[in-house]
């Protein structure tokens, strides 16, 4: 796969595409971003994706990127990169302004498009360790994708450093929120659920999709229930992921269940 990247309607060598020194997403993470999957040279939900984005954009008082032109550079980005499966990071940024916090009246946001080649094969189940740190769902922060990920990282690096594989993160309302990358499921008395949204879960578009399609509901869980789970996933739109353990919790795989949620997620 050639490593060319789209940039502010531009198809670039990466080595040739550049970010202004000044640019606000650099500077002060004044942004957005989406990781979309390609599969058989598609996106399949990229409608999500960009309806997503849009949403995002709304909040952060942000002007979005006209959709059409943001579906046209993807299919030429796919097909200048040959790209038949992995996925895609849209980045959009306020782009360049003054010095301090207030934006320019009329921004001219940065777009960025990277590609990046996978194989997709089926992660191995992982053990998650309780982070101190604490997602607040009250935020307009927690609905979208911003690039302001600080909270994630020093989550995932903790957890790391503690022997474990990834975080489960709490809400400021003492309730399960979501791992540092990905929504979780969990598996109660035969019901999967999924974290809420006003308990800091981001409104992610597996999550959706598996909410519409009624594979799971939305329940709360607080850390002293943990026990009480039965089975647990992490989710997000690359992949689907077995929980082997919770905080020193074992629990069992179920392959049956595992193979449904996959073929749904991710089809063939």
């Amino acid at each position: 796969m050639s490593a060319i990247v789209w940039l502010n309607g531009r198809l670039l060598d990466i080595a040739d595409a550049h970010i202004a020194p000044n640019d606000r997403g650099f500077l002060l993470s004044d942004g957005l971003f989406e990781t979309i999957r390609v599969a058989n040279g598609q996106t399949p939900h990229l409608a999500r994706h960009l309806a997503r984005l849009e949403e995002g954009c709304a909040i952060l008082r942000l002007p979005s990127p006209d959709r059409t032109l943001l579906t046209q550079a993807i299919s030429d980005l796919l097909h200048a990169t040959n790209l038949s499966g992995g996925s895609l990071r849209l980045t959009v940024t306020r782009g360049t302004g003054p010095r301090g916090l207030v934006p320019p009246a009329t921004p001219h946001p940065t777009v960025l498009i990277q590609a990046t080649a996978s194989t997709m094969s089926v992660p191995a189940p992982v053990r998650l360790g309780l982070s101190r740190y604490r997602r607040d769902g009250a935020s307009p922060l927690a609905r979208v994708k911003s690039l302001a990920c600080l909270l994630s990282v020093m989550s995932r690096m903790e957890a790391v450093a503690a022997g474990m594989d990834d975080a489960l993160l709490l809400g400021t309302t003492g309730a399960v929120a979501e791992a540092s990358a990905a929504n979780v499921l969990f598996l109660r008395e035969r019901c999967l659920q999924t974290p809420p949204i006003a308990d800091g879960a981001l409104p992610g578009t597996s999550r959706a999709r598996l909410l519409d399609g009624g594979f799971c509901m939305e329940g709360r869980l607080l850390p002293q229930n943990l026990k009480t789970v039965t089975g647990a996933w992490l989710v997000n739109a690359l992949s689907l992921t077995a929980v082997s353990s919770i905080d020193g919790h074992d629990l069992p795989l179920h392959a049956e269940l595992d193979r449904r949620l996959r073929a749904f997620l991710f089809p063939a």
